[in-house]
């Protein structure tokens, strides 16, 4: 591409990372080149199946359990790890799009920092559409962003208490 633009998926409400996934499927049908990178992730999901059969890149920089409370050590380090992969492939050229699964909440959680992220949307080459996921999008990362969108919750079956279905929300 010839001008790549920064896009944020935030807001409480579902669909932040579904709408990634439609975007790196719809990037790959187009024959772009497309690395998906999730924070805080580690269990299996099944676009992972999709992603190998479109020859979408795929990374999961966590554990297999939900951060509560206060991150762990190893939680950190994952991110850290994660991070610097997510650099070097928004860096490089090589990639059509690149997207950060979760980040804004790793921002959140003290796992990576705002400066980090706002560094690496300035460094991002320029034919990279960069797509920044997760509640809790600080205002600079927005301010920064070409593209803001929130996905506000008015109702979810999950209060009725329907678990996660293969499929639909893994």
């Amino acid at each position: 591409m010839e001008k790549g633009y920064v896009q944020v998926y935030t807001g409480n409400g579902k669909g932040k990372t579904t709408a990634a996934i439609g975007l790196s499927t719809r990037a790959a049908g187009a024959g772009l080149k497309v690395s998906f990178i999730q924070f805080m992730k580690g269990q299996y999901t099944s676009e992972l199946e999709s992603f190998k059969k479109l020859g979408i890149e795929f990374y999961q920089g966590g554990r297999p359990e939900f951060i509560i409370g206060k991150a762990k050590k190893e939680d950190i380090e994952a991110a850290e790890k994660t991070l610097e992969l997510a650099k070097e492939k928004a860096t490089s050229g090589k990639y059509d799009v690149v997207v950060l699964d979760e980040v804004n909440v790793a921002i959140y959680l003290g796992l990576v920092s705002e400066e980090d992220i706002l560094k690496l949307i300035e460094e991002k080459s320029d034919g990279t559409e960069l797509v920044l996921t997760g509640r809790y999008a600080t205002q600079k990362i927005m301010d920064k962003a070409d593209l803001v969108t929130e996905m506000r919750e008015i109702k979810h079956y999950f209060n009725a208490g329907v678990q996660e279905r293969v499929g639909i929300e893994r």
